[in-house]
Formats: structure tokens, sequence, C-alpha cells
């Protein structure tokens, strides 16, 4: 886990990675979130809100709702903080004078092809 931290301490550091290893977000912020997950949660919105049999302007309302509610599920600085779930990750690095630049995620095993031998065919 890469977490580079701006004005923070370790402790603050080590908290922002337990963070993103139990919450895996997708994206620092929601301008980072790429843009075919935005259309397909928004397609998905759509068809849902569609389904409610209301006006045009309010389906419009409920999909924009259903995205912004989706970029606080998968961007880090929108997402509860583990450990005090009234406080997001943004109120928590401005009440601590800290800025998060980047971060990534390495998952144990993934993208790693298996070899599969047919010894059989051998």
């Amino acid at each position: 886990m890469l977490v580079d931290v701006a004005g923070g301490d370790a402790v603050l550091a080590k908290d922002l990675a337990m963070h993103i290893a139990a919450s895996k977000p997708v994206a620092l912020s929601a301008n980072d979130v790429p843009a075919e997950l935005v259309r397909k949660e928004r397609a998905i919105a759509a068809a849902k809100a569609a389904e409610s049999g209301k006006p045009a302007n309010i389906v419009e309302k409920m999909v924009e709702g259903s995205v912004q509610k989706f970029f606080k599920e998968v961007t880090l600085l929108g997402q509860p903080f583990v450990k005090n779930d009234k406080q997001s990750i943004e109120q928590l690095l401005n009440s601590r004078g800290a800025s998060v630049a980047a971060f990534a995620l390495y998952v144990v095993g993934e993208g790693i092809e298996k070899r599969k031998d047919d010894f059989v065919a051998k």
C-alpha cells in the first residue's frame, strides 16, 4: 500500500492505509473516477428511476442523487472513516491540516496469471 500524505503524521498515514485496505476505494476524488464506471452507474440509476413513473425532472434529480451517493462510496475522500463513521476522510484530513496526493492499493495475487500445465497431453 502506498499513501502520499502531506501535512500529517505517521499515525494518520497508518490510519489512512488501514482504511484504504478495508474499504478499497476506486479513486481519490469524484474527478478521478473512470468515466466508463460513471456512465455505467448513471445508466443503472436512470433505469431504476425510470421505473418509478415520476416526471422527467424528478427522474434526473434521482439519477444525480444516486451518482453522488456512488461517488461517496467509491472515492477515498467521500468515504466515512472506518474508525469514526460520523466523519468523512476529507473532513478528517481537513481537521488535521493534511492532504492526500495519491494512493495505490496492491492486492496479493491480483493480476497474476496462473500457469496451466496439461500433464496428460504431454
